[in-house]
This record gives C-alpha cells, structure tokens and sequence, in this order.
C-alpha cells in the first residue's frame, strides 16, 4: 500500500520527498504502507488550502453539518471490521480493542449530530430599552490537528469531528507510523460529502510539521492547534502557539495513579489494574502508572496482582490476548530504557523483563518476531524514583504503600501530572475526599485509569495539558469563539452604564 498526503481533495505527492515505512509490529518484517512524507512547505501550503475553503464551509447551514457528521459515523459503522483489522495489523492493538476504538467514532458521530442542532448562543436583557443583546459561537477557521498513533482513528474523531461540525476546515497530521489507518479513515470521512479543502491529511515527521505550523501561524492560516502526544513536545507547541497569542488544546502524557483502600474489592481492583496497567501494552496516555495500595492489604494485592499478570496472555493481536506488541521500532526502545529505571531497592515480582524472544520465551510464546515485551510489576517503588515521578509509555507498572487517605492523595500528585486517576473503596467520603484534593481531570471510583465515554469532557491538567477538555459539548469551546452583538433600535445613541434608567429605593426605611 503506498500512501500520500491529500490536499484540496487531491494526492499531494512529491517523488523526491522522504519515505517511511508502516511496518507491522506483530510482525516487524511485513511493512503495511509506505508513506510518502511531505515537508515544512507543503504543510503550511495545506493550511492555505483549508483556510480558502473554510469561508464556504462555515456558510453551510450547523444542522446540515450535523448530517454530514452522522453520515460518517455511518459509514465507518458499516466498515468497522475492516478499520479494526487495519489498526491490528498496523500498530498491533488487539482486535477486540481496536473493534472499541472504531465504535467511539461511530458514538461521537452520534453525539455531534444533534450538536448542529444545538450550536446555541443567547438572547441577554440590555440595561437599555429598546436595545437587545445575542451572543453567538462562530467557527475558529483552520484546525491544525496533530495526533499520536496509539490511538490512530478513535481520538482524531475527537479533534476532527467537532471541528468541522462548528464550521472550522482540518488539516490533520497523524502519526507516521499508523498512516495506513490514518488515511483509511480519512477516506471514510471525505466519503460523507466534505467539500474539498474542508478536511486534508498530510503525512509528515515532527521537524516538518514544526517548521510548517510556524509557517502558517506566521501566515494567519492556522487559527486553532490541537495536539495529542508527549508532554515535552506539547511544551514546544504550546510555546510556539503562545508567540502568536493562541490557545492550543493539548491533551499529553500521564502518570495516572490507583489507590487501593482497605475496605476495596481486591479482585475488582486487581482486574481494574491488569486492564489499564497492560491494556495496549501499557501505551496509553491513561494507562496505570502507580498503584497505590493502603499498607494493611500490599501483600495480599500485590500476590493477587502477580498472579494475574502471569496468567494474562500476551501474543498475536488477531487473538484473544491482553496485549500485543508495542507500536513501533521508537517504543520499543524507550521501553527499553524505562527498564533501566529498576533499582536495587525495587523486587520485580512478575519475573522475565525486556524483550519476548527464544531466549527469553513466555511460557510457549517466544515473539515470533515481533516487538512484544514481559509484563512488568515493580514492587517497593518509592516517591521520588524515575519509576514513580515520569511517565513509562510500557508494560511495566509500580507499587507503592500508603499509610493513610491523605497520605495516598499526596502521593497521587506528587509526579505533577493529572490525566487520570482512580480509588478502589467501598467508602463514599473516601471517594469524594479523593475526588476532591486528587489533581487529576478525570476520576474514576472502583474503574480502572483507562476508559472514556464520548460525552464526557476529557483531557488533564500540569504535565498533562494545559485544561483544555475534548469530547462532549465542552470541546465546542475549542472550536468556537464567542461573539456578542448589540441591536439599539431606539433611534438614538444609548451609552451603556451612562444613559441607564434608575429607580431609587428608599433606603432609609425602617419598620
């Protein structure tokens, strides 16, 4: 499969431009699409594109905007298995998760439909007669959306489908190595009318993208940025859209904690951590990174914890398996060095560590060539660790006891991201205490870390994001300014807090 950058509704090839390889990482010797990288140039050339036909787009009418958006959740319905053998094949998400990732672009088609129809401002009383007041949301103009590729198609819908609901244009950088995805569910989404221009994909590494966004920030193309990805490069953009006096919404790693109560369910917590801990080989950005478990149940979670990691079943994403392999070559070798994070005073309690091979089978799976790793559980992790202070994009989670509630929400905090979180408890004021001092913008009460709902506000704060929410209504606020507008039909120049009726009391009654 060769794959090109789409601008203006046609392909945007340069036969000397760079070329990238998507190889399969259950199978690193299969390659799944070359892609066709574009540079700086063509990328702030795509954002002109957009921003020409963002003027006819924004003239379209919000509730036939609306249907457009449900046509294409229904057209990525009615090819939802081909698109989540696709994400298998091409980042190694097991099928059945890769199945989920497709129904949450079909719910948030769903859920934005009926936003067309609810793109509401307000009639507000003036102080003056004869004289009213509207607010309204008008579109921002040009999004430029730069996703990761763990979840190649599910949170791009997050970004991309609001924004052409308010009435913006998208030009969408996914990540390389999930382009094959990235492209087939461009495809789908043209397939629902898009006039052309409205929504490009251009395929491109970070360099380019960098120099080319700077271009078209300089150039007034680019009115919004959304990205998803690493919390040192969402430094950079933010940095970059601050110079040009915009808001990007960022939504970035995490270190999202689980705190294990003494009256929780421990077969329930221990299900919740094996999920998020090692679902999609921990490369999530709410994947479990702590567990924080209440010193009078440690040992007993930790050999129930143990015991479930062994027995999960790790291997060839097409199967019934926990998880598969990691995404690419990049993750692969940082994981690597996140190993490299275990101390002397650590005990790794799940045994094996590193990669699957001949040489370092699990149980009767030797890797057959792919990119798949031990699960890794990290007992006796203490504040201030690498293990408990950043971000580990893996299969490894660590452990550390607590003493008391207060204790446990320090601890939670303490790293300085706040993605996501959870509390194990059968106690309603435990929940709402954690709720409450936890810094994460989002929690979870006897759920795992992992897990969103299309109409639910998502993102996080600190090294997380910088506040802004996606999915739900909220995202509208990213992809809308407000505007207010004052209608004086009284035939005269009315001067607010100037020209204003008084009635006065008397305020020195008394009874």
């Amino acid at each position: 499969m060769r794959i090109v950058s789409v601008v203006g509704g046609k392909a945007a090839d340069d036969v000397n431009a760079a070329a990238y390889d998507s190889i399969n990482p259950a199978r690193t010797a299969e390659t799944v699409a070359k892609v066709r990288l574009a540079d700086g140039p063509t990328f702030a050339w795509s954002c002109s594109v957009a921003s020409a036909a963002q003027r006819e787009w924004e003239r379209v009418p919000a509730p036939v905007r609306g249907r457009v958006v449900a046509s294409m959740g229904r057209l990525v319905e009615a090819n939802a298995e081909e698109l989540a053998l696709l994400v298998t094949e091409e980042i190694g998400k097991p099928y059945a998760e890769a199945l989920g990732e497709v129904r949450e672009i079909v719910d948030t088609c769903d859920f934005f439909l009926g936003e067309g129809r609810r793109l509401y401002g307000q009639t507000v009383p003036s102080e003056m007669p004869d004289k009213n007041l509207f607010t309204f949301r008008v579109p921002m103009g040009v999004a430029a959306v730069v996703t990761a590729g763990n979840f190649p198609v599910a949170v791009p819908s997050w970004y991309i489908v609001p924004a052409l609901l308010c009435g913006n244009a998208v030009v969408w950088k996914p990540a390389e190595y999930a382009a094959a995805s990235a492209h087939a569910l461009y495809r789908l989404f043209a397939a629902a009318g898009l006039p052309d221009g409205v929504l490009n994909i251009v395929f491109a590494d970070g360099p380019a993208t960098y120099t080319g966004l700077e271009a078209a920030l300089e150039e007034g193309t680019v009115q919004k940025v959304g990205f998803t990805g690493s919390t040192a490069v969402g430094r950079r953009i933010g940095e970059l859209c601050g110079r040009y006096l915009q808001s990007p919404c960022l939504e970035l790693g995490g270190k999202n904690p689980m705190v294990v109560m003494p009256d929780a369910d421990l077969d329930l917590a221990v299900e919740g951590a094996l999920f998020s801990g090692f679902g999609t080989a921990g490369q999530r950005c709410t994947s479990l990174g702590t567990v924080l478990v209440h010193h009078s149940v440690h040992d007993e979670f930790v050999a129930r914890y143990a015991r479930a990691v062994a027995a999960a079943q790790v291997g060839d994403p097409r199967r019934d398996v926990l998880y598969g392999p990691m995404l690419d070559h990049r993750f692969a070798e940082r994981y690597e060095e996140y190993l490299g994070w275990v101390e002397p005073h650590h005990t790794v309690v799940t045994g094996p560590t590193g990669r699957i091979t001949q040489d370092n089978p699990r149980g009767g799976f030797d890797g057959g060539g792919g990119l798949f790793y031990h699960p890794v559980v990290v007992d006796g992790v203490r504040p201030g660790d690498r293990l408990f202070m950043e971000e580990t994009f893996g299969p490894i989670v660590g452990v550390t006891a607590f003493g008391g509630l207060d204790e446990a929400i320090a601890l939670a905090n303490r790293p300085g991201y706040g993605l996501s979180s959870s509390i194990y408890t059968t106690d309603p004021k435990a929940a709402f205490r954690f709720r409450s001092g936890v810094g994460a913008g989002m929690v979870s009460v006897n759920n795992s870390t992992s897990g969103a709902e299309a109409h639910l506000p998502f993102g996080g704060n600190g090294k997380s994001g910088n506040g802004s929410r996606q999915s739900g209504m909220w995202v509208l606020d990213q992809f809308t300014r407000w505007q207010a507008m004052n209608w004086d039909y009284s035939g005269r120049l009315q001067k607010a807090q100037m020209d204003v009726a008084e009635i006065i009391p008397d305020l020195d009654f008394r009874l």
